[in-house]
């Protein structure tokens, strides 16, 4: 094998794919990259067993075709440590068991392990096929991920459910994710192909993964699926990942449906406000409370080691007072996901889940669970 390949391109898809490695790995072979060098491209693939990445690397010179694989962090950081503009020389002779790296002065080499021995994660039949904007993507991606849970225990909540729904008389893609504190759903329109897809739970590290595919430029992502697996299409990078084998509990029964005290606040005020209160708060609950009345939202919260706090802001709210407390940051992860001026939050009363609307995006919907303040 003998190539050279300008070292950003060669960046760019090293750096998509050598994340899926894990650095303490059991398995030697799985702490290594595979290189497959042929007709001009260099194609890139990284695997953890769960997950797999293949990328293509174009405008490759191959003087000569061929295979081997090298460990991915340490590779990783030695092109990452080039200087920028550098032409890379990748190459191994035919009875070596050395990898060699050449830019300007440089030079490394590296140990291999055997091409035979790196696995193939077969995809099987993926029979629901579609593609979405990378737009869509994202909001489906980005607005719920944060909800996801890091609880082992309760593995069926450790990724995003991915299904189709009936919302208001039509058929959309949503996703969901709660940790049983927080719940957050967003939906986009139903694309061509997406309706029969069975519902799907995506692992949280190939939500982490497909992020990084789809923030380089991509425009659209497409998308296959059965039962048990996805593949995700970007751009150069192809992305087979399992789904978690478990059901997602029935998220519909949490969101509040009676709820009818509506409060409307300037969204860039109350997570400002948020936060300044919150730095009083305990550091173990992170709990702040929201005193509402006509017109007026009153912040407060109080600890014995540090003191108390309280911050007032104007609403649009007409309805019965009512004092509820929430985990500030809970509310500041929700709150980053905002997109309009304007927040709606739809209270019942001081025990009840509260309902927070984006004024600018109607698809999307959030639950936070009060606690005791």
């Amino acid at each position: 094998m003998k190539l050279v390949i300008d070292r950003s391109a060669l960046l760019k898809s090293l750096g998509h794919v050598q994340s899926v490695v894990e650095r303490r790995g059991t398995i030697p072979i799985l702490s290594n990259v595979r290189l497959d060098a042929a007709d001009e491209t260099l194609s890139l693939t990284a695997t953890d067993m769960d997950i797999a990445v293949v990328e293509r690397a174009p405008t490759a010179s191959i003087a000569e075709p061929g295979q081997a694989t090298v460990p991915a962090h340490t590779f990783y950081d030695i092109v990452r440590k080039l200087p920028d503009g550098a032409q890379v020389e990748i190459s191994r002779a035919a009875d070596s068991t050395k990898v060699v790296i050449r830019a300007g002065q440089s030079r490394f080499s590296l140990s291999t392990l055997p091409v035979e021995d790196f696995p193939v994660m077969t995809e099987g039949e993926l029979p629901h096929s579609f593609t979405i904007t990378a737009a869509e993507c994202n909001a489906l991606i980005d607005k719920t991920r944060f909800a996801v849970s890091t609880e082992e225990t309760r593995y069926y909540l450790n990724g995003i459910y991915f299904h189709a729904a009936e919302s208001q008389g039509t058929t959309v893609l949503r996703t969901v994710a709660t940790d049983g504190h927080r719940l957050a759903r967003i939906e986009v329109p139903l694309p061509a192909g997406a309706s029969g897809m069975p519902g799907v739970i995506i692992p949280r590290k190939t939500i982490g993964e497909i992020k990084k595919l789809i923030e380089e430029g991509v425009s659209e992502v497409g998308i296959s699926l059965s039962e048990n697996k996805i593949r995700f299409t970007c751009g150069n990078a192809i992305l087979i990942s399992k789904l978690i084998d478990g059901t997602f509990p029935d998220y519909e029964r949490v969101i509040p449906s009676a709820n009818d005290k509506i409060m409307e606040v300037d969204g860039n005020a109350f997570t400002q406000a948020v936060d300044r209160v919150s730095v009083i708060a305990s550091e173990k609950t992170r709990g702040i409370r929201l005193s509402v009345a006509q017109g007026k939202l009153t912040l407060s919260a109080d600890s014995p080691e540090h003191g108390t706090a309280t911050e007032e802001l104007d609403v649009n709210y007409a309805a019965t007072p009512i004092e509820i407390g929430f985990n500030s940051r809970y509310l500041l992860d929700m709150m980053a996901q905002m997109e309009g001026d304007t927040v709606q939050f739809v209270l019942a009363d001081g025990a009840s889940p509260a309902l927070v609307r984006d004024t600018a995006d109607v698809g999307a919907l959030y639950v936070v669970m009060p606690m005791r303040v």
